[in-house]
């Protein structure tokens, strides 16, 4: 990394104090000897996060509290994160993240010859938690050198990305509730920008463990899909027909499974890409009703 270059890691956050902390120490532990600060952006929370957040801007110089509480999404967290960070170089990661003390030293390193830097994501089962949700989500979550090759983006809780891209191809779409990393990576992509994938580091990011939250996730994901046809049908197709699924979702690799798991985890990913299925026709139904409604205003 240039020497004039600087690093403003970004933390959207909304309702999880503990797993800020987790995230806010493994960076001020990490071993890096260039100039970085922390912005912490709290999406209108409801409980002591915000306090969380101030408690670390107080007594660390590099750390700055931040407030979204306009737009209630991750990625209008994001956006504001940008708009308050002062570095050449935005690292993006999610509260209750964790990552090894060499961390932002190899981001420095590797986004020497890029623009667009994304990494691995490895998913752990958290002490105590170890359900079948859980080794599923380890088991498939993330496939982000897949993402980066075959599909032009990284996940949003993994990448660097210089300021000059943001200025040239704009900022995260806060209109979607899920996929906006899908399409603002697509976006550099199209603008001749390489999104390179490096194996040289990773975060380690804790499974869901509950079956209720793991289905409201995959809703949430076929609204997006949904939503990013929508909003852009020349780049993902018109809505009607939802694109198939990777991910969470989709199929896994499992011929290294046992035939309990193997079974156990076709039965979820059925079960999960049914719920995506769901979002996707909730997504499809609401949307129809609000186009109807401003033509009836319209026509008024």
């Amino acid at each position: 990394m240039s020497t004039s270059d600087s690093l403003s890691v970004i933390i959207p956050v909304y309702n999880d104090p503990s797993g800020l902390k987790d995230t806010v120490e493994g960076i001020l532990q990490t071993r890096f000897d260039g100039q970085f600060e922390i912005v912490i952006v709290d999406n209108n929370s409801t409980d002591d996060t915000y306090d969380v957040a101030q408690s670390y801007a107080a007594r660390h110089d590099r750390v700055h509290a931040v407030v979204e509480d306009d737009i209630q999404s991750s990625y209008a967290a994001r956006n504001t994160g940008i708009h308050h960070a002062t570095g050449n170089v935005l690292v993006f990661v999610d509260a209750d993240i964790t990552m090894d003390p060499d961390w932002l030293d190899t981001i420095a390193t590797e986004i020497d010859d890029t623009d667009y830097l994304t990494y691995d994501v490895e998913v752990y089962v958290p002490d105590g938690e170890d359900t079948w949700v859980a080794r599923y989500n380890e088991h498939t979550s993330f496939p982000i050198e897949e993402y980066a090759e075959n599909r032009d983006f990284g996940g949003g809780g993994c990448i660097a990305v210089r300021r000059e891209v943001f200025e040239d191809v704009g900022r995260f779409n806060h209109r979607l509730i899920s996929g906006g990393d899908a399409e603002f990576g697509n976006r550099v992509a199209a603008s001749g920008r390489k999104i390179r994938f490096t194996p040289e580091t990773q975060v380690y990011h804790p499974a869901r463990t509950s079956l209720r939250s793991q289905m409201k996730k995959e809703i949430r994901v076929g609204r997006g899909f949904c939503q990013l046809q929508r909003h852009y049908p020349d780049r993902y197709g018109r809505p009607g027909i939802p694109p198939r699924p990777s991910g969470s979702g989709g199929s896994s690799t499992d011929t290294d499974l046992s035939m309990l798991p193997r079974l156990v985890f076709r039965v979820l990913g059925l079960l999960f890409l049914g719920c995506r299925g769901i979002g996707y026709l909730l997504e499809l139904v609401a949307g129809d009703s609000r186009n109807g409604d401003r033509k009836s205003e319209s026509a008024s």
